[in-house]
């Protein structure tokens, strides 16, 4: 009689001992499962893991998923790709949450089938007789624990006792006949289910458009309104863009206003900052009497709407010291000991007109529940993008919850954040919810540092859901490397933006009319329209905006663009200039950009084949979607020369000849 044990044995994560299987390095994850990892519908989303066991045996892994909420699972056998790593693919074919997993066991008969076939070297016939009973047996099991391989069963049961049975049971046929009915004993799962939130499309791919409506006035007009900015959309969809935005559209406030160029002493007739929300005619739920009424503004987002266009409003947490909110709620704000109010600071700036909310004042809950009824507010006016001022400057955890919250009721609404700051921050940022951010992409000018840039956005553990959002220049920055006004430079910059990052944005009409006078010194706009109205010439075209155009064609008619994360550098034999890949199933798109706008370049570029699926000496043509002009290239090495004063880029589809 057998002894039984006295030991008692805990089973770490209630599995059986007899469960041999690790799963280590699931991808993707962030923070371990904390947040969800990003994608939007219709995606594919591949999932990783190293799988191993002890010993010499076979693994299998499945990959187990489903819509959250959904009773049922879904279950895919994963490839092995080599070196312990499996993976498999499923599409988001719903917006919202979707759990995975994964189960690894080891495949016995896999195992078996492995071993078999060295041991026909060995032409040990006894060996291969036990072998073959062995293999019979496990076939009898598969057909009784799944009634569709019963037919099939009963062939290669006869099979392997035909004459050719060595032959039969080492047949790659066997192989996917196991695979295709895997024996699963003693699985582990793996600790955690993990989550994928699917987006709508725009939150991976759009153009955004910006620009003051107070400056959209026609001539004769002082101060532009919505009806103003309504003549307008046709020319923003002229040039391809698909969300208009615009910067606070509130009443501002009196005290303590700016002046033209930041000034302190704003004189009568001056209209103030947008940023200093909030006057005795109302605050983040009103709209500034001169751009028209609400109906207006509705209007104006009907006729967007019309053009297939969306409309972003700017969420500014702050006000001014008019603000309905100052008298209503004191204790939501920091008041000195000389009864005023702390305004906002940011060493040496001073926004003397803008008074921050206090995230740690007593009363914190009813001013999450407010601030997040204004966005309640215009949510159901019909806005359903906003650009987030500065969201790192108000609480983390206010973000996580006002997100959340507005994700369950409004899950089509996107938030960008317009958090220029330290790296970690945008990052926790992002993880909070934020659908998109803003980046460092405005100051990244070399090769190299673009290079590094979109390496670290692609191929680190950002890719799962730092979502980047390009800009050349903004209406709070412009930048040191276009204050030339040099018009290549403007091509460049917005080239890179715009086919580097699937979503990228442009501050109007400063940027396509080469608006560039600066603050001396400064990466800030002279006449900047955040302190006064400009008037502009809405009707001038130039090539800028004819290339712009034919990008923006090309964005929406290539899926390729339509991600950040199919990036792949290029090697090419040049300082000065960049060339990457982007590949989205037949989709294959090569961009080569001459970075040095004032002088003409060339080199031979470098393509990764097995990229393109071609192979060394083969032909293939490179069109040129802005230029028409087509190439005939073979294989890895080809020669490029770029002119920036004709174009400093080439926009290439790699075609078949």
């Amino acid at each position: 009689m057998k002894k039984k044990s006295s030991v008692v044995i805990s089973k770490p994560f209630d599995k059986i001992g007899q469960s041999r299987v690790i799963i280590e390095n699931v991808s993707p994850q962030v923070e371990g499962g904390l947040y969800p990892a990003k994608r939007v519908i219709d995606e594919w989303v591949g999932i990783e893991a190293d799988v191993f066991t002890d010993g010499h045996d076979e693994v299998s892994a499945v990959l187990v998923y489903r819509a959250a909420g959904a009773r049922n699972w879904s279950e895919v056998s994963m490839k092995h790709i080599g070196n312990d790593r499996f993976q498999a693919f499923f599409q988001l074919e719903r917006q919202g949450y979707y759990e995975f997993t994964i189960r690894g066991f080891i495949n016995h008969v896999s195992t078996w089938q492995h071993a078999f076939r060295k041991r026909i070297h060995d032409n040990d016939q006894r060996e291969l007789l036990v072998q073959l009973q062995i293999g019979l047996d496990y076939i009898q099991r598969i057909a009784t624990k799944y009634a569709k391989a019963k037919t099939h069963a009963k062939k290669w049961i006869t099979a392997l006792q035909g004459d050719d049975a060595v032959q039969q049971a080492a047949s790659t046929e066997l192989e996917q006949f196991i695979q295709q009915f895997p024996l699963e004993e003693f699985a582990t799962s793996f600790e955690k289910t993990l989550q994928v939130v699917a987006h709508r499309k725009r939150a991976g791919f759009s153009a955004w458009y910006s620009f003051f409506p107070r400056s959209a006035a026609q001539p004769g007009s002082d101060h532009g309104t919505f009806k103003d900015c309504e003549l307008l959309l046709p020319r923003v969809k002229e040039m391809g863009f698909d969300i208009v935005y615009f910067p606070p559209i509130h009443p501002i406030g009196e005290a303590f206003r700016k002046g033209k160029n930041n000034s302190l002493n704003a004189g009568p007739d001056e209209p103030g900052c947008p940023y200093a929300t909030g006057s005795k005619d109302g605050g983040h739920k009103d709209i500034l009497s001169e751009l028209g009424t609400l109906a207006d503004f509705k209007r104006f987002i009907k006729k967007a709407a019309e053009l297939d266009l969306e409309v972003a409003m700017d969420f500014a947490i702050q006000c001014s010291p008019d603000h309905p909110y100052v008298k209503k709620y004191p204790q939501w704000f920091k008041w000195r000991p000389d009864g005023t109010v702390q305004y906002a600071e940011n060493p040496p700036k001073k926004y003397q007109d803008v008074l921050p909310l206090d995230f740690e004042n007593e009363d914190w809950e009813n001013m999450w529940v407010e601030l997040k009824g204004i966005l309640d507010y215009w949510i159901n006016i019909g806005i359903k993008i906003f650009r987030v001022d500065n969201p790192h400057t108000k609480s983390f955890v206010f973000w996580q919850w006002c997100l959340s919250e507005i994700e369950k009721e409004h899950p089509d609404v996107i938030f960008l954040s317009e958090a220029f700051t330290r790296p970690r921050i945008m990052e926790n940022l992002a993880k909070k919810g934020f659908h998109q951010s803003y980046t460092y992409y405005t100051w990244r000018n070399s090769k190299s540092e673009l290079i590094q840039y979109m390496q670290d956005l692609t191929q680190s553990p950002l890719r799962e859901y730092f979502r980047p959002n390009f800009w050349p220049n903004t209406h709070d920055i412009n930048p040191y490397i276009t204050q030339s006004g040099h018009e290549p430079q403007f091509i460049l910059r917005y080239f890179l933006a715009a086919t580097l990052s699937s979503n990228y944005g442009v501050f109007g009409p400063c940027y396509e009319l080469l608006e560039h006078a600066a603050i001396p010194g400064k990466e800030e706009y002279l006449d900047s329209e955040k302190y006064e109205v400009r008037h502009w010439d809405w009707n001038h075209r130039n090539k800028l905006m004819h290339v712009i155009a034919m990008v923006n064609k090309q964005r929406n008619a290539n899926t390729a663009f339509h991600f950040t994360n199919n990036y792949q550098n290029c090697f090419i034999e040049n300082d000065q200039m960049m060339a990457w890949l982007k590949v989205y199933g037949d989709n294959k798109i090569l961009c080569v950009a001459n970075l040095d706008a004032y002088n003409k370049q060339s080199a031979a570029v470098h393509i990764p084949l097995d990229a393109i699926g071609k192979y060394e000496g083969q032909a293939y043509v490179v069109h040129d979607l802005i230029t028409d002009e087509k190439y005939t290239w073979y294989g890895s090495k080809n020669y490029v020369e770029l002119d920036p004063y004709r174009l400093p880029f080439h926009l290439f589809r790699i075609e078949d000849i």
